[in-house]
């Protein structure tokens, strides 16, 4: 399903379910020794899809420790993202010479609990919701719009290594051709003598989820 929202040089993979047999690195385990089946189930098939999808590149395995943020840190020359919800795991992986930033996120396509909604929204965002929910009730817009902004900050953090808050981008979804965009609401990062003042990204609805995707091509 992710592979349907990413361009040719990502290399992407997704799973329904966790796989048997699938088993991490020490220094993987050490950090989820501790921790509930829920959260290792997630954490393996999590990285059961990087490797994957690394692999597909030419990669070999090789441990994908969580970083300061829990983001996951990649092999040199590599960019990627990793998500996971309840029955939907995805990773998506590129070189550096060929993507700067890549962010991906899955969700359960139904409405967010009360109060979620006004939590991560600008005004700007709230405004358009009631065109969002006149256009089709297929689609829970509100979790649509938290998924696209989970994945801006993913695609975000690991060039600027700066949090990014809820309300420090706005996110203007299409509901006619599967995209949305981003605008930056703070200093950008500078890549290569560029602002990346804003993303532009694909989204889908299927399957019960809703997915979202960003991936910056290197220039």
């Amino acid at each position: 399903m992710i592979t349907d929202l990413l361009p040719p040089p990502v290399s992407a993979f997704d799973a329904f379910d966790d796989p048997d047999g699938v088993v991490l690195f020490p220094e993987e385990e050490e950090h989820v020794a501790r921790a509930v089946e829920k959260r290792r189930r997630e954490f393996t098939t999590g990285r059961h899809c990087a490797r994957t999808a690394l692999a597909a590149l030419g990669f070999p395995p090789a441990p994908l420790l969580p970083g300061p943020k829990r983001e996951p840190t990649w092999p040199e020359g590599v960019v990627g993202s990793i998500t996971h919800c309840k029955g939907y795991r995805a990773a998506a992986v590129g070189r550096t010479s060929e993507v700067w930033t890549i962010g991906i996120d899955a969700e359960p396509n139904e409405p967010t609990p009360d109060g979620v909604l006004e939590a991560v929204a600008v005004p700007g965002e709230l405004a358009r919701m009631g065109e969002l929910r006149a256009s089709g009730d297929k689609v829970a817009w509100d979790r649509l719009l938290f998924s696209a902004k989970e994945t801006v900050y993913k695609a975000w953090f690991p060039l600027a290594r700066t949090w990014l808050g809820f309300e420090d981008a706005e996110v203007t979804i299409n509901p006619d051709d599967g995209t949305f965009t981003a605008r930056i609401l703070v200093e950008p990062p500078v890549v290569d003598g560029v602002a990346l003042d804003g993303f532009t990204g694909r989204w889908l609805a299927r399957e019960g989820f809703v997915v979202t995707a960003i991936a910056v091509p290197a220039r």
